[in-house]
Parts: C-alpha cells; structure tokens; sequence
C-alpha cells in the first residue's frame, strides 16, 4: 500500500470512550475508499479542552505529544470537526515559538482532515448506489462550519448515500454544547439544546445527524427516548453503504 492511500485515525476522546461505534465506522468507510487505516495506539486528547478552559501550558504538551505521533503521516482523518480544528488551526499558534515543534505542527495541520471532508475532496469517494433511504436533517457543528468551511461535504455524502435532507430552520445554530461551556452554564446549554432539538422536530425527519462527537452527545442527552434518532454522519453513511 502506497503511502497516498494509508491514513491514520485519531479517533477523540468521546468516541474512544462513549462511542466506539463511530469510530468503527469511520475505519469502514475509509477502507472502503480505498485506504488502509492505521490507529497509534499512543494518541491521547488533542488538548482542546486545556486550550479552550486558558491552560495553554497544559495544551501545548498535549500538542507535543499529538505533534510526536502523527507528524511523519501522510494523512490524519478525525471524525470531529472541533478536534480537527484544534490540530489544524490553533497548533501552528500554540508551538509556533517551539523550534522542535513549530515545524512539525504546520506539517501536521496540513494533513489533517475531518471525515466527510477527507472523503470529498482528498479520496474523491462516492457512496455506490443503492435503495433510497429516509430523510434526515443535518446539524452544523460551530467550529466544522465556521472555522472549517464545512458546509457541503457532509450533505453531498448523505444524499449520495441515498438521504433526502430537510433543512431545519438554523442548521448552524449552536447545540449549547461548547465544551466546558455546558458543564459551566447547563440550563443556558441545555436551553440551547432544546431549542435545537425542536426544530429538528419541525422539520419532520426522523433522523437528526451531525459530524461532531460532541454535538452528538448534548443533543442525545437531552432527547430522551428519541436519543437513537440522533446520530454521527459515519455510522449513518456506513450503514447506508453495506
């Protein structure tokens, strides 16, 4: 396998510790691209939270040791935009000052991608065709659609896939997640949440999907028994390509 068509998964901390089950798929899709997957079992967190909570010194070590493991990969695919942010826009800034790091980190950000934009536009990946299935409606996590740009990719892939998508009234309305954001303000956050789950609920589909972890795990925590009808976009795409 050439080192074009190898990658290498991070995988975050949510999905290693509350949902497995995406990364998995996410291994699946990408081999179904065409890549050969491989997982450093040495990863540990970005160090986003550090970042975001002003304990730079704690981030940037995190950052090192990310820098470490996967700088000499030719390409690094997370299933997390706000993490895949943190590697590609805040690292050249957080070791830009290191002469060990500073190089590597720039290197790294500029093979890192999310998942649906990995597949888009790096593997040029097309859903095979199959039976139509149900609709959904799409969240756009804040730090995938505005620090990333990315808006379209996960749509095309769904409705290659075979999804009609309805589009709910803010698609990129904040969850009321924000990392620590919910632990610090939960009934803001959680006001937010419902706020973003009722218009989910307007649009009449029965599955909400984002590409954010973190997205997933505040709107399923507040959604009750409709918890399952709100999922990650790989474990949607894989199964709607078996």
């Amino acid at each position: 396998m050439t080192a074009e068509k190898r990658v290498a998964l991070f995988v975050t901390c949510i999905v290693d510790q509350l949902m497995p089950e995406v990364g998995v798929a996410t291994v699946r899709l990408l081999r179904r691209a065409g890549f050969e997957v491989s997982f450093p079992r040495e990863q540990t967190c970005c160090g986003q939270p550090f970042f975001n909570s002003g304990f730079r010194d704690q981030a940037r070590k995190l950052a090192e040791r990310t820098v470490a493991i996967f700088a000499d990969e030719p390409a690094v695919v997370l299933p997390s935009g706000s993490c895949t942010t943190m590697i590609r826009k805040e690292y050249p800034h957080l070791l830009g000052d290191n002469p060990r790091y500073a190089y590597r980190a720039r290197r790294l950000a500029a093979r890192t991608f999310e998942l649906s934009e990995f597949l888009v536009h790096q593997a040029g990946w097309e859903p095979p065709p199959g039976e139509p299935h149900g609709p959904v409606t799409y969240h756009d996590s804040c730090h995938m659609c505005r620090m990333l740009g990315l808006r379209a990719e996960p749509r095309r892939l769904l409705a290659q896939s075979g999804h009609e998508i309805v589009e709910m009234a803010e698609s990129d309305r904040c969850c009321g997640f924000g990392g620590v954001f919910s632990v610090r303000m939960p009934e803001i956050s959680n006001a937010m949440t419902a706020e973003k789950l009722q218009q989910a609920a307007d649009t009449g589909a029965p599955l909400l999907v984002t590409a954010d972890p973190g997205c997933l795990m505040q709107m399923r925590g507040l959604a009750g028994e409709s918890a399952g009808q709100v999922r990650h976009l790989a474990t949607v795409l894989e199964e709607a390509t078996r």
